[in-house]
């Protein structure tokens, strides 16, 4: 049985939220956006729902992270090359995220990191091909 992993996320501002993934590349399933909530399909096993602040408080008790001040998860995306973590990072702050790292290069690994216009930090990560398959 193979799993489909959906990451709940909320945003102050759904269509920009919405304008800054379709920037990154991804996919937007239209029949998912009822002007409080939009699911990003990120891969065939991976989508992000994008949800108003009160369509994500209809899921949970506890406040909403003030991502300014804290960091409520770390979301790691891995890539197929360094050439997509770099061009990730470079769609993701000219759509309007930020950068807060250096890239960092370990032979094996590299990785880099933004942040969306909600402040959730997207790392990204190539390994070599020798260690993603084993």
């Amino acid at each position: 049985m193979s799993s489909h992993v959906i990451i709940n996320l909320p945003v102050a501002d759904l269509p920009k939220s919405l304008a800054f993934f379709k920037a990154l590349g991804y996919s937007h399933d239209p029949q998912s956006n009822d002007g409080t909530g939009a699911r990003i399909v990120l891969s065939d096993t991976i989508s992000v729902m994008l949800l108003t602040h009160d369509r994500f408080r209809d899921s949970t008790p506890k406040a909403i992270c003030d991502t300014s001040k804290a960091a409520e998860v770390l979301l790691t995306l891995s890539c197929e090359s360094r050439e997509e973590v770099d061009g990730l990072v470079a769609k993701a702050v000219a759509a309007g995220g930020s950068t807060y790292d250096k890239p960092e290069d370990y032979g094996f690994m590299y990785t880099r990191s933004f942040v969306d216009p909600d402040g959730h930090g997207w790392g990204l990560i190539h390994m070599s091909a020798m260690l993603a398959q084993g």
